[in-house]
């Protein structure tokens, strides 16, 4: 089917695909993010992401595929975030690798820009298996590869899992139950507490009892 000056019905003008204002791909993924948040990864569907973006469901396949597609890249945007969040704020050797992690995980999550779509994807994995698996091959690929292969020694990439796991499980309770004290208590006073637990992960000895 074609539109009164030509174009298929669901593909990108020359225009749109040049000047991309504000860019039909970027406006699918922000809907998407909307619509899993809103009905989670197993009641979303095409439609209701293209309604959302103001674009017919045959552009976001063309963008993007399947639902578990468009989940996929949603999910690749919001973690490349926090890959490039450690890339620029690496430090020289591991030692310092405890705080720098803590902080540019709640650089992060503080920031209700960055904030929103991560906790969308979140929650949308923690109640589909589809979901799940894509998450995890996100983060595994792009964040938890990154630091694992920074650190010295064996077990590299259980060790990097750990940290990350420590940070995430405060996520869960600061931001997703609302578990008090710890929803209300100040960024930095849990990035002093948590700092040097992740720390330990990274380069501390496993004890033994």
């Amino acid at each position: 089917m074609s539109t009164a000056s030509g174009r298929r019905r669901g593909r990108p003008s020359r225009a749109e695909s040049e000047n991309g204002a504000p860019g039909a791909r970027e406006r699918i993924l922000d809907s998407a993010r909307a619509e899993f948040a809103r009905r989670g990864y197993d009641l979303a569907s095409v439609r209701a992401i293209a309604r959302g973006a103001d674009v017919t469901p045959a552009l976001v396949h063309h963008y993007f595929g399947t639902k578990e597609q468009v989940f996929a890249a949603a999910v690749h945007a919001a973690v490349e975030v926090a890959a490039r969040a450690f890339a620029e704020t690496e430090p020289a050797g591991p030692d310092g690798f405890g705080e720098v992690f803590t902080r540019m995980f709640f650089g992060i999550w503080e920031n209700p820009t960055t904030r929103g779509p991560l906790l969308a994807l979140f929650r949308s994995a923690a109640h589909n298996d589809t979901a799940a698996a894509i998450f995890r091959l996100a983060i595994t690929d792009q964040l938890l590869s990154r630091v694992a292969g920074a650190l010295p020694g064996p077990d590299a990439e259980l060790r990097a899992e750990l940290a990350a796991m420590q940070l995430v499980g405060v996520v869960l309770g600061r931001y997703v139950l609302g578990l008090e004290p710890l929803a209300s208590t100040e960024a930095e006073v849990l990035i002093q507490r948590l700092a040097p637990v992740v720390q330990h992960h990274f380069t501390g000895p496993a004890t033994t009892f």
